[in-house]
C-alpha cells in the first residue's frame, strides 16, 4: 500500500473520489493500491471521470472517514 498525506487535499482524500482507499495507519495520511489508483469523481467539478490519486480541483470536501483523524490546523 501506498499512503499520501490529507494536507496535500488531493482527489484521494476527498469525499467525492469514488477509488479504493482506507484511512492510514499514520494519522492524517490515506492508503491506497497505486497498481489499482483510479476512482470516478462524483458529483464534483469532474464528475463522471476518472481521477487518480494526485489529481486535484478547487472544491476538495474532506472524506468523512479521515474527519476524526485529521490533525489541528
Amino acid at each position: 500500500m501506498t499512503s499520501q498525506p490529507l494536507d496535500r487535499k488531493r482527489c484521494l482524500s476527498c469525499k467525492r473520489w469514488g477509488g479504493k482507499r482506507r484511512p492510514g495507519s499514520e494519522p492524517g495520511s490515506v492508503e491506497y493500491d497505486e497498481n489499482d489508483d483510479k476512482g470516478p469523481c462524483i458529483e464534483g467539478p469532474w464528475h463522471g471521470s476518472l481521477r487518480g490519486p494526485r489529481n486535484a480541483c478547487g472544491q476538495w470536501v474532506m472524506w468523512a472517514e479521515l474527519e476524526a483523524a485529521a490533525p489541528a490546523p
